[in-house]
């Protein structure tokens, strides 16, 4: 798999870039020679990976994706070739508490987007990330197939089966002519070195550690497909290469997770990261009144396998033992190795013979 210096000298648009899959994504584009834009609110919190990135080679915007004429214009000023969507509101939790601009931001900051690339002929590409939670989820262990209904208890999830419905409907009703080819992403729990996002299990693993204090583990046995940040990553920017060559076979809609044994339960992946991390300390908190989070998730990825000949290269280990790496670099020297790692993915892929040039 290569994406064959595709993107060298292209102009893409990543929305999200200041979040933790966008920064990362930005930074590997730059690194395949892509002129990027990036548009997104700015960062919050005390730390952010798109800050604490030492040589940030791209431009970033901040723009609410929820401002149709702001998007439109800065779409139709920059005229990207291709696209990659990933501003969202991305938090379970908070979506209970916010529900109505979480559904604005990712659903109709979705169609904002998809409006102005009608009006922009030169975008060959458009990978729309949504995630693992649009599916109805029937909790029964059967991993979910691109095929299964969309649906979703929370309104995070709701949300993101409502952008893919609306993503689908777009593609059949304004991109059937093939000038503009559009796909979404599906991704699993995606973790990493610098991710500080509230209510996940790796940043708040890692703000306990660094704080001296336990973290607490709301739900120890929920299980889901975990997968470095690298890795759905590599999906898309696959995905985006197919399309940008004009392979009508890769729109639609895409899996990019673990394999199915890699899909754990949160405590076992306590476990394992305290192996690489024994500062970590954690205690199970109480439940009582807690809102609704799913239990069980699985991803069926075989088509990205059959079709894409895409598929994970680091399995749940070396994901935790990297992600371990990343902050005790951060929080004991004060380095950021998120260019290195990438190297080092992008060595272990090639010793797999799927190599991704730079």
């Amino acid at each position: 798999m290569a994406f064959e210096n595709i993107y060298s000298g292209k102009r893409v648009l990543v929305t999200g870039d200041t979040g933790f899959k966008g920064s990362y994504l930005a930074m590997w584009l730059t690194s395949l020679g892509a002129e990027v834009l990036g548009l997104s609110l700015p960062p919050v919190g005390e730390f952010s990976h798109f800050e604490l990135l030492p040589e940030r080679r791209w431009k970033t915007v901040f723009c609410d994706i929820r401002d149709r004429e702001k998007v439109a214009g800065l779409v139709k000023d920059f005229q990207p070739e291709a696209v990659f969507h990933l501003a969202a509101q991305p938090l379970v939790r908070l979506s209970y508490v916010e529900s109505a601009s979480t559904i604005d931001t990712n659903v109709i900051g979705t169609m904002n987007l998809l409006e102005a690339l009608r009006q922009t002929p030169c975008c060959r590409s458009a990978v729309i990330v949504t995630s693992d939670k649009c599916y109805e989820n029937r909790e029964d262990g059967i991993p979910c197939v691109e095929g299964d209904p969309m649906g979703g208890f929370d309104p995070y999830s709701a949300s993101k089966g409502m952008a893919e419905l609306l993503v689908n409907c777009y593609r059949r009703s304004f991109f059937s002519d093939g000038n503009t080819l559009v796909a979404s992403a599906r991704a699993g729990n995606v973790i990493g070195g610098g991710d500080w996002a509230p209510d996940r299990l790796i940043p708040d693993l890692m703000r306990g550690a660094a704080a001296g204090e336990e973290a607490v583990l709301r739900n120890p046995d929920s299980v889901r497909p975990w997968q470095h940040v690298f890795e759905p990553l590599s999906g898309y920017l696959l995905l985006g290469s197919r399309l940008l060559a004009g392979d009508r076979s890769a729109v639609g809609a895409w899996n990019f997770g673990p394999a199915d044994d890699e899909a754990l339960p949160v405590g076992k992946v306590v476990e394992i990261m305290q192996r690489f991390y024994p500062k970590l300390q954690y205690r199970i908190g109480a439940q009582t009144g807690a809102p609704h989070e799913a239990v069980l998730l699985r991803l069926d990825c075989s088509k990205s396998l059959r079709e894409l000949h895409w598929h994970g290269i680091w399995n749940i280990n070396k994901t935790l033992e990297m992600t371990a790496k990343w902050y005790a670099a951060f929080y004991e020297e004060k380095q950021i190795l998120s260019m290195a790692m990438l190297d080092e993915y992008i060595r272990d892929a090639a010793e797999k013979g799927l190599i991704w040039t730079k």
